[in-house]
């Protein structure tokens, strides 16, 4: 039998249990077609790139399948009439992943920690031998500037 990731976004207006009842409706599609479902990871409620059917969030379901293709291309044909299914992918693997997939994974975003300054702002870290900039007063307003000629590779019509 064939591996696949199968990811499916469901209408933000159902709930999460009713998602991850979806979830099981599904892998009972695919466990009567001879087919058996490894994982099932609920993403949850997340904002999508862009607005799909008036829907600009989605409950996210990652599902690792091994099946004959068949069996998924019967559990595709059920998401597509499905009115709850917004979007789904299904990605043939050579191996599921162990342990919990990338989005599950907390440890990357830990890793990075507050990236804040004690100010609430970013850090700009050091800045070399420029130091800081200072205030506008410092460097003159943007009518004192020097007006010479532009440099030649600017000049337009040359």
């Amino acid at each position: 039998m064939a591996l696949y990731e199968h990811v499916f976004l469901a209408r933000q207006d159902i709930s999460g249990q009713q998602a991850e009842a979806l979830a099981e409706h599904f892998k009972g599609v695919l466990e009567e077609n001879g087919g058996k479902v490894g994982k099932v990871e609920a993403w949850g409620l997340r904002s999508t790139a862009y607005r799909i059917n008036k829907n600009r969030k989605a409950h996210y379901v990652l599902m690792n399948v091994a099946a004959p293709a068949a069996a998924v291309a019967e559990m595709e044909r059920q998401m597509r009439i499905h009115d709850d299914v917004l979007r789904y992918m299904t990605i043939r693997v050579d191996a599921h992943e162990d342990g919990p997939s990338a989005m599950m994974r907390k440890s990357d975003r830990d890793d990075r920690g507050d990236r804040r300054g004690p100010r609430g702002d970013r850090e700009r870290g050091d800045r070399g031998e420029r130091g800081e900039r200072g205030e506008r007063g410092e460097r003159g307003e943007r009518g004192e500037r020097d007006r010479g000629e532009r440099p030649a590779r600017a000049r337009d019509g040359e």
